[in-house]
Parts: structure tokens; sequence; C-alpha cells
């Protein structure tokens, strides 16, 4: 993984474990609204939203994105150090129990592990994945569970046929898999995650369907926008490929997606039912 460009004191807190001074650091005094990522990575770390004054001299967190930060005993025995999931780069440490906010949690970090993406960034950054396992009124239904995932649209992709119908799909005559267009916010939530989560949804190793539905329109495919999504997808395979899953699931380069008739959009929500063939199963 290419990482970013460091300088000689960024190398000193990110890599080699360093401190930088108290009250010296860009965001120690600093409250804008939008999300702090990794220095090294660019990996979503923390939201503006769990930051807070400790008067201790460094950014504090009471909470972190999602799975972004791993804690760690520190080599003076005593702390618990917090490292980005993704790199390794040392960002601070981590207390408890000192009653600052109800979280009762204190992520202190470097100012100079961070970067920051201001909110106007961030709804900038808009991207776009494509899904299909099985039927798409269950892969709708998870993926929209997601937080900074803000719009899910079911749909059909891969087929030869212009403008599909739901009856064309289904003959199996078109090629076409019921699909998800997940749009989302880079800032917030990563394409690694999305597709990690795509795996623990769905039963990625059933080669004819998923679950009680077969058919070639219920395979299991990633449709990648570019190499870098495709790059990330083949990853995450190899790591199930390691952990000894005989993944069915395919890749493609994304082609035409067509969104699916009016009545097939927000199914459960609609109907106030729940999915009968998707469930989540951690696996990463």
């Amino acid at each position: 993984m290419k990482y970013n460009e460091l300088t000689e004191d960024e190398k000193y807190v990110i890599e080699q474990k360093g401190t930088e001074k108290p009250f010296s650091g860009r965001y120690n005094d600093f409250y804008e609204e939008g999300i702090y990522k990794c220095k090294k990575c660019s990996k979503p770390l923390f939201k503006s939203k769990d930051k807070f004054s400790s008067g201790c001299g460094w950014p504090s967190f009471d909470d972190e994105i999602k799975g972004a930060v791993k804690k760690v005993p520190d080599r003076d025995g005593r702390r618990m150090e917090i490292i980005c999931s993704n790199c390794d780069a040392h960002l601070g440490h981590v207390f408890e129990g000192e009653g600052f906010t109800s979280k009762n949690t204190r992520h202190c970090v470097n100012s100079i592990s961070l970067v920051f993406d201001s909110k106007e960034k961030c709804c900038e950054n808009h991207s776009v994945a494509y899904f299909a396992a099985g039927c798409f009124w269950g892969v709708e239904y998870y993926f929209k569970k997601l937080e900074g995932v803000y719009s899910v649209v079911s749909g059909y992709m891969g087929g030869d046929t212009q403008n599909p119908t739901y009856e064309t799909v289904c003959s199996g005559m078109s090629g076409h898999l019921e699909a998800v267009k997940v749009e989302y916010d880079c800032c917030e939530i990563t394409y690694e995650e999305l597709v990690k989560y795509f795996f623990e949804i769905h039963d990625f190793t059933q080669t004819n369907g998923q679950g009680p539905d077969i058919g070639s329109q219920y395979l299991s495919a990633i449709y990648y926008t570019d190499d870098k999504q495709k790059q990330t997808a083949m990853k995450i395979l190899d790591l199930l490929s390691d952990k000894g899953y005989l993944v069915a699931t395919t890749l493609h380069n994304a082609s035409e997606f067509y969104s699916a008739e009016d009545y097939h959009q927000n199914y459960y929500e609609r109907t106030g039912k729940v999915p009968y063939c998707h469930t989540r199963k951690k696996i990463f």
C-alpha cells in the first residue's frame, strides 16, 4: 500500500512513537465540523462531534470511528497506545474513567498524526460502489444501516439488454444480476469497509444463487469503478481465501446500472418485513 510522504517531525511521532509538545498542535484548540484522518494513510479516524476540550494540551476524542483505531499495550507497560488500524501509525494513548464525558473515555491524540477534512469537503467526497449479493431487497436493507452511506438503490447490472425489466432479468436471458448502487461519503467510511461488510451480509460461497433464491440473477459479484476499487476487492478476496473460504464472488468492471422499478425500492422499509435470505455474520 502506498502511504503519504511524511516530514521528519511527522516520522518521529507517527513511526517512532514520539509525542509532540502539549498545546503546540494545530488541532488542540480546534472545533470545526468534519473528519480527522490518519496523516500516514488517510483513513478516517475520528469525527468532530466526538472531540472535546480536556485541557491536557492534545486533541481529545471520546470515541473513534468504528474499527478505525487499534489499542495495544504501550511499551512503558502502564498505558494503552492507540494506532491506526490500517497502517499502524502511532496516534497517541487512550484513557478511561476520567469522567470528562458520559462515554468516560479520552483518546489523547497528537495533532501531527492527523489531517482534517472539513464538513464541506467531506460532502464533496461522495463515492459510488456496486454490489450484487442475491435479492436486492436484503442487500439494500443492510447497506442502509451503515453510517456514511447516504443512498442505496436497487437495480440491475452486468447484462446486455438495455433498460431491462424485472421480468426480463428473472428470465435469466438478459444476463443482469440484481445489484445495488451504494453512494457513500469516503470521509466517513472506506471502500474497503464496504467490501468487508458486503461479504458479511450474504453467503459468498453459494454458487447457484443466494439462500432460497436460485438463478443467475442472484449470483454474488462486485462491480468496481476503477483500479483502486479492484485492487481493494482483490485484497479482501485473498484474505477470505487465506481463511479457508471457497469464494464464489466474481469481479467485474462496472457497466451501466439500471434502477429497478419503484416497487422494489425501500421494500422492507415500506412493508415492515425483514430480510429472509440475508443476515450479518462477522468475519473480519
